[in-house]
């Protein structure tokens, strides 16, 4: 699908920003049950993450679905905490250890969701949807949560008179703004937007990002764009992390990615993006083989089962990611300059 012709352009940050999430070596890992006496296996649904997002950017998160994306974004929201490895958002380690931290961090991270018609309450009215957050972490009065809940309504484009109707009232985007509108009230540095206009019509797409551009210039917020749509971030991105199987294997600014990408996973991918520009003939990547399963990961590069460049190395050793001018990457053939235009 082809990005919306008035989505906006983000400029890359200044490289003295302060990170405010440092993610290191963090992994998330699920118990498969096989049966009553049967050992439980380890889904790895990622593993060994170690990424930084600095205040104020966007940082994009893309990839094949089963790759990690979600699970990321319900570690970073704190819906789950990690299995292994230290994730510390705005100077506070997420544990579980301390609820208060995790209190306090709720109120610095707050998350968007793909599905407007499903994040909302259908039995509830759009004041109540909005201040919810509000009652549950302020003692503000019922009087002072309206007044907030107003004004959030102003700043995603809605009137006042829309505080009282129930969501089926409102069309897909107006949901979104609703759902953007629930995820600022309580004035959070951080917003996890997990897939937040796939569910749109693309002419819609272009309002909501729009939007989003605007609330992040004018509160000065941090955005986690998690997408598969590689033709959106290109607009919206400052940087982008690449992830193959649980594992990020290329993190880049933006136009770096786009201009040369370097890991095979990432050109089959940008290969697949269709072209805004009919004159643009580029060459399809087609990987062979199926995803593996996360349960049982192959040896080495996970990627290597479905690498033109694999060699012997690449299915026994497993790559970190290493400098390349402004983009890190996880790949041996990038190192061995085995890879064309590399």
């Amino acid at each position: 699908m082809d990005a919306p012709t008035n989505a906006p352009t983000r400029a890359s940050t200044t490289a003295s920003a302060k990170a405010i999430v440092t993610a290191t070596d963090v992994s998330q890992v699920y118990e498969v049950r096989r049966g009553f006496f049967a050992k439980p296996l380890g889904l790895k649904a990622v593993k060994d993450a170690s990424f930084t997002v600095e205040e104020g950017e966007t940082l994009a998160i893309v990839g094949e679905s089963g790759c990690g994306k979600s699970t990321l974004a319900r570690m970073l929201t704190m819906i789950e905490t990690p299995s292994e490895g230290a994730l510390v958002i705005d100077g506070v380690t997420v544990s579980g250890d301390d609820p208060g931290d995790l209190k306090k961090l709720r109120s610095t991270v707050q998350i968007v969701f793909q599905n407007p018609y499903g994040a909302l309450n259908p039995r509830q009215k759009v004041g109540s949807i909005i201040e919810e957050p509000l009652k549950i972490n302020t003692r503000l009065s019922a009087a002072e949560r309206r007044q907030k809940a107003e004004a959030a309504l102003a700043e995603v484009g809605l009137r006042p008179e829309h505080y009282g109707r129930y969501p089926h009232m409102f069309s897909g985007g107006q949901r979104q703004r609703i759902a953007i509108a629930r995820a600022i009230i309580l004035e959070p540095k951080i917003l996890v937007l997990d897939e937040p206009v796939s569910a749109l019509d693309v002419s819609i797409q272009a309002q909501i990002l729009n939007l989003l551009a605007d609330l992040q210039d004018r509160l000065g917020l941090t955005y986690i764009f998690i997408s598969h749509d590689l033709s959106v971030v290109k607009h919206v991105a400052d940087r982008v992390m690449v992830m193959y199987l649980g594992r990020p294997v290329e993190i880049a600014p933006v136009d770096a990615l786009y201009a040369t990408p370097l890991h095979p996973y990432t050109r089959a991918l940008l290969s697949a993006t269709p072209a805004t520009d009919p004159a643009s003939k580029g060459q399809r990547i087609r990987l062979t083989g199926e995803l593996p399963s996360p349960i049982s990961p192959p040896p080495g590069c996970s990627f290597n089962p479905r690498c033109p460049y694999a060699n012997d190395r690449c299915r026994s050793e497993r790559p970190e990611l290493t400098t390349h001018g402004a983009t890190r990457v996880a790949c041996f053939a990038v190192e061995e300059g085995r890879i064309d235009g590399v």
